[in-house]
């Protein structure tokens, strides 16, 4: 039986920044078999988001940022979805089935919001209300190829309605990756709850960023995609006045 669906890293952060993972572990209490999974599946990008995690806690010291990350796989809550939505305890992924959750009962369904996704959000809320302002950044890695087909973004900047963030993060054009707007995602996917539900709700800056798995494999390049992105929102928060950080080096292995 695990004890908490929550882990909360650098709490007494100093920076602006709250970072969020909510796709940070593919552990499954034992209560719930595996969800009649595979050890492959389990391990795959469907139960979690591969590398996010690493390069959330590189992201989380560079830049002294307090990180909330959910310590239960999404494929028993994924607590980037309400509970309404069918995609909160989803009976497929791609192609895969998730035999664990068919059938559930409604007492059953209220048992994972109750265990899982309660205590995440009222972990992000009550570190919010701690804070002046802070802006919320959650972090997401994706498959590279979906449905057998290759996707060619390397790096998402999504947001819902407050586009303050990614518009400052996508002005910084470089050449180290293939960075776009609401891509492989959009708001229209669903992709955007925690944004809207903690921040968008308090009128808080915002952004999500998704990173291509394949390029977070390794804790070189895990390092490599943290610093890039802590010195762009080092900038973004400049320009846009929304910070008071100053991003820490992210030193090779």
């Amino acid at each position: 039986m695990y004890t908490n669906p929550v882990n909360t890293r650098n709490s007494d952060g100093k920076s602006r920044v709250l970072l969020v993972c909510e796709h940070a572990s593919n552990a499954i209490p034992a209560e719930y078999n595996g969800l009649g999974l595979s050890d492959a599946e389990i391990n795959s990008h469907i139960a979690w988001d591969p590398g996010a995690l690493a390069v959330s806690n590189y992201l989380s010291d560079a830049l002294d940022a307090t990180l909330i990350a959910q310590n239960v796989s999404r494929l028993v809550y994924d607590c980037n979805r309400p509970p309404e939505s069918e995609q909160a305890m989803r009976t497929t992924s791609e192609i895969y089935r998730i035999p664990g959750n068919e059938n559930l009962t409604d007492a059953q369904k209220q048992a994972r919001v109750d265990t899982v996704y309660t205590p995440f959000r009222n972990a992000i809320r009550q570190t919010i209300d701690q804070r002046d302002a802070p802006v919320i950044i959650t972090i997401h890695t994706f498959t590279p190829i979906y449905h057998g087909k290759m996707r060619d973004v390397e790096i998402g900047i999504l947001h819902d309605s407050d586009t303050r963030i990614a518009d400052a993060m996508l002005a910084q054009k470089t050449t180290a990756y293939n960075v776009q707007r609401n891509q492989p995602y959009a708001p229209e996917d669903g992709v955007t709850h925690t944004l809207v539900d903690q921040a968008i709700s308090r009128n808080l800056a915002n952004v999500m960023i998704e990173i291509r798995n394949d390029l977070v494999q390794t804790d070189a390049t895990q390092r490599a995609v943290a610093k890039w992105l802590a010195e762009n929102i080092k900038t973004a928060l400049k320009t846009t006045g929304l910070g008071n950080t100053d991003a820490t080096e992210v030193q090779a292995s």
